[in-house]
């Protein structure tokens, strides 16, 4: 791949050009990184320790963390020292590393919210069935396919941009290696490349849409139906941090990778960039601890036991 291309590296401008923005930057985004590693882990920790947690609710949950810890850990660490040591280039082969686990993981956690919506329409809408369809096997298996079909779904984006031919300029306007500035940067005509970025995040962010769609179909039809108003607010309150989930991720990932590169901005993109790859993963956690009792009780158990 790096015989067809005359760029050995590609410079990074960053998310901004003024020295003395830097160190707000570089605070700013370390914090962030922080906040999304102690308060993923922290979920993660405290559904393994507690057995009542040990349901496939919270193994996707588990997984969710694992995700943006992973996500958030293949861009903001790069940053931090790309804003400390003022390095800003970044090889060919690197950049292409980064993107393909960027895309890896992108495209898991897609297929695992719509796994998740799943299992909420099996919790609410056929539960006398929930524990012998989500059984233990059913979401092990289930969870590897998902990891599986991020790193092939990938390897397929990774394969096409790899193989344009970058003959210069290398600045690539942006604080990773993202497909839209990186197919700005090929010195061929790109359309085939921006139709198949179109067709592949259709397919896979589309069906996973559609699965999620459906599934919320049927569980709105069914809290509809419960004569209890408890039992309708308990219902949809499994829902909802699973639901602003969704918006979150999908919303600035769609965004950025169903338009033609002709309508990209990159100052736009490099906020959206940061939006789904800082903030959400930071916001993940908050939104599931903060909304969820049984989680709640879980961090003061854990708390509990450290104390003692």
């Amino acid at each position: 791949m790096n015989n067809q291309s005359t760029v050995t590296e590609f410079r990074l401008l960053g998310l901004s050009s003024f020295p003395e923005m830097q160190p707000l930057l570089f605070m700013s985004f370390l914090i962030i990184y922080l906040l999304t590693l102690a308060g993923n882990l922290s979920i993660c920790l405290a559904i393994w320790a507690d057995q009542t947690l040990h349901t496939p609710m919270y193994f996707f949950l588990v997984n969710l963390s694992l995700l943006d810890i992973s996500y958030s850990s293949v861009t903001l660490p790069n940053m931090l020292v790309m804003l400390v040591a003022k390095i800003k280039s970044i090889s060919f082969s690197s950049c292409m590393a980064q993107l393909y686990f960027l895309i890896s993981f992108a495209g898991s956690e897609s297929l695992l919210l719509a796994l998740m919506a799943y299992d909420r329409y099996m919790a609410i809408c056929q539960p006398l069935h929930y524990t012998t369809i989500m059984n233990q096997r059913t979401c092990m298996s289930s969870a590897i396919a998902i990891w599986i079909g991020g790193f092939v779904y990938s390897m397929l984006h990774t394969f096409f941009i790899a193989r344009l031919p970058f003959c210069g300029p290398n600045e690539i306007n942006h604080f990773f290696c993202e497909i839209p500035p990186l197919i700005k940067l090929a010195c061929m005509d790109t359309y085939f490349n921006e139709v198949l970025v179109f067709l592949l995040s259709g397919a896979v962010g589309g069906s996973c849409l559609l699965l999620i769609s459906t599934s919320y179909v049927y569980i709105l039809s069914t809290i509809i139906k419960i004569h209890s108003a408890q039992g309708r607010r308990k219902a949809f309150s499994t829902c909802a941090s699973h639901l602003l989930t969704i918006l979150l991720f999908y919303g600035p990932g769609l965004f950025t990778h169903l338009r033609p590169s002709s309508s990209y901005s990159m100052d736009i993109g490099k906020v959206v960039s940061l939006f789904y790859t800082g903030v959400t993963p930071m916001l993940n956690p908050m939104i599931y601890s903060l909304r969820n009792k049984d989680v709640q009780a879980a961090f003061k158990k854990a708390m509990g036991r450290s104390r003692k």
